[in-house]
């Protein structure tokens, strides 16, 4: 389903400005557990509106090209891609630069017991090699799940 064939099933005037909450609780644990997001057209929104990419085979500026909703931010479903396999760094390198981590991890909390259910850290590309990157204007927020395979009413805050 392209993107015009998307922005005619919704409605007027909709836009796609889900909380941080909203991403963790109901795309990213679903989809991480298999469950099926539906709308109120009984339409599957998890493979509507969010797109399964391999962020590091794009370049930011590809993204809009990629994304569904044609808005100033998208979003994106992509799977960690660990720097070594034994290892447990994660690779944020593209072909021509990379992203790096900006200030400390925020915490996402469920909205009904308050228990942290996730992470969000915010990403800076910079393009060419570190260290001697040159930051640019983009910007990504990268949520995460404290732990994916619990239900969120067992996790309580430390």
């Amino acid at each position: 389903m392209g993107l015009r064939e998307i922005e005619e099933t919704l409605p007027p005037g909709f836009r796609f400005c889900p909380s941080d909450e909203e991403l963790v609780c109901h795309y990213l644990y679903k989809k991480v557990n298999s469950i099926n997001v539906y709308n109120y057209n009984n339409q599957d929104t998890t493979h509507t509106t969010l797109v399964e990419i391999d962020l590091h085979t794009c370049e930011p500026w590809q993204l809009p090209d990629v994304a569904k909703l044609n808005t100033n931010e998208w979003y994106f479903f992509s799977f960690r891609d660990r720097k070594y396999a034994t290892g447990f760094r994660t690779n944020r390198a593209t072909t021509s630069g990379y992203w790096k981590a900006t200030g400390k991890d925020r915490e996402v909390l469920d909205p009904k017991t308050r228990a942290v259910v996730g992470m969000r850290k915010t990403l800076v590309f910079y393009k060419n090699r570190a260290p001697n990157g040159i930051k640019t204007g983009w910007i990504m927020h990268e949520f995460r799940l404290e732990n994916p395979h619990l239900p969120f009413k067992v996790r309580m805050r430390a």
